[in-house]
């Protein structure tokens, strides 16, 4: 397993597909923050109620001028069919091929299970990692801290 990006770092360039098939580049989102959000799988139990959790907020981030990424090994295609059965405001990102590269590239792709981990990123404007969680497979991860932690980033 490669070590976890930490808060200082700079953030790896992120260059995935969305659920719509047009590519997005975290370098292009630099000027305000962004909010990257790793989990294992589309349609699963805990990763539902955390991206409805993360929907349910999302106005609150978007005040914040906060880009909120959501990223899977998941295909384009199910991603596109998860985020109309559910109307997800923001992008749904499929780390498909190469199989998990950007989790990767992040320190959060679980080998043994061919997914991402729950791994939470926020990058300022400039791409610097200024902060990070990890939550226990199975544990829903708590989105009003990333709110406090965007509105702290923000001040």
């Amino acid at each position: 397993m490669t070590d976890t990006v930490s808060t200082g770092a700079s953030a790896p360039e992120i260059a995935l597909r969305d659920q719509y098939g047009q590519e997005v580049l975290l370098s292009s989102l630099r000027g305000g923050p962004v909010l990257v959000v790793f989990y294992p799988l589309a349609f699963s139990g805990v990763c539902s109620g955390e991206l409805a959790d993360l929907s349910e907020h999302h106005a609150e981030f978007k005040e914040l001028d906060v880009t909120v990424l959501a990223v899977s090994v998941d295909s384009t295609f199910a991603l596109r069919t998860w985020s109309d059965r559910e109307d997800f405001p923001f992008a749904l990102l499929s780390d498909f091929w190469p199989h998990g590269a950007t989790a990767r590239d992040y320190g959060v792709f679980d080998e043994q299970r061919g997914v991402a981990r729950r791994g939470t990123f926020l990058i300022d404007g400039h791409g610097t990692v200024r902060w990070t969680v990890h939550t226990p497979a199975g544990e829903p991860r708590d989105v009003t801290e990333y709110l406090r932690q965007a509105r702290e980033l923000a001040g």
